[in-house]
């Protein structure tokens, strides 16, 4: 409790607002960090598992990528990247880490999407007339957005923890508070800025929690409420998709 109280004491010190290295700056620099790769990861990520869910071709490539990249080390993934690219581009080393890493949540989740959209409600669109165009952005795009935004959701937890990493290779951030905590056995420092990144990534994941709820189509959240049973292929793969996007 003690260690407890002196975080807290140095969250709410004065010189937190001000100096050489104030908190607003280095929140400001890890959610820069955070959604320029997330973004750039769903330019690369959305219209590939689009085309999947789509086409239904080269979902077995796509997951075993995905795995694949889930299995890379943070760590060792921003250090090699470092070392290949240039400690004078370190920053750019990074946010290529951080869009490696981001791109498996949101792939899954926009092929996903498009997978648990009711194959009978893709035939009724055919039979009345639409163009695969109109059944793209009509019907599969707005059915399967819940699930890309849980995979957004999960892609954008897990960049901002890794985020703290990019301090080891000299870039900004919360991560700079433990990494300078660490060196000068600053301890309180150390847990009051990891108190940080837990309350930024809890705001973060609630804020997406919420934008998740909100994209749902009317029509589909009366049927969610009512007693219609979800078919055992909708349940199946919203189901592999959460075991993929957050495990």
């Amino acid at each position: 409790m003690n260690l407890l109280s002196e975080a807290i004491d140095w969250l709410f010190a004065a010189e937190r607002l001000s100096g050489s290295s104030p908190v607003p700056l280095r929140i400001g620099e890890h959610l820069l960090y955070t959604f320029v790769a997330v973004l750039v990861a769903a330019v690369i990520a959305v219209p590939l598992g689009y085309l999947i869910g789509h086409t239904g071709r080269g979902r077995e490539l796509a997951v075993g990528l995905s795995g694949a990249a889930r299995a890379l080390p943070s760590f060792g993934l921003i250090i090699l990247l470092v070392l290949l690219v240039g400690v004078v581009r370190a920053p750019l080393a990074a946010v290529i880490s951080f869009v490696i890493l981001a791109i498996p949540s949101i792939l899954a989740g926009a092929y996903a999407g498009f997978e648990a959209v009711d194959r009978r409600t893709i035939d009724a669109a055919r039979a009345i007339g639409m163009t695969e165009w109109q059944i793209l952005w009509k019907v599969e795009v707005p059915l399967g957005l819940p699930l890309l935004i849980s995979g957004l959701r999960s892609a954008v937890l897990q960049v901002v923890a890794t985020v703290t990493l990019a301090a080891y290779v000299g870039l900004g951030g919360l991560g700079l508070y433990i990494i300078a905590g660490l060196a000068l056995r600053q301890f309180d420092q150390m847990l009051g800025a990891a108190l940080l990144i837990a309350a930024l990534a809890l705001v973060l994941d609630a804020l997406f929690a919420g934008l998740e709820r909100v994209v749902v189509p009317a029509g589909v959240s009366v049927g969610r409420k009512g007693f219609r049973p979800t078919s055992n292929r909708r349940r199946a793969v919203m189901e592999t998709s959460i075991e993929s996007g957050r495990g």
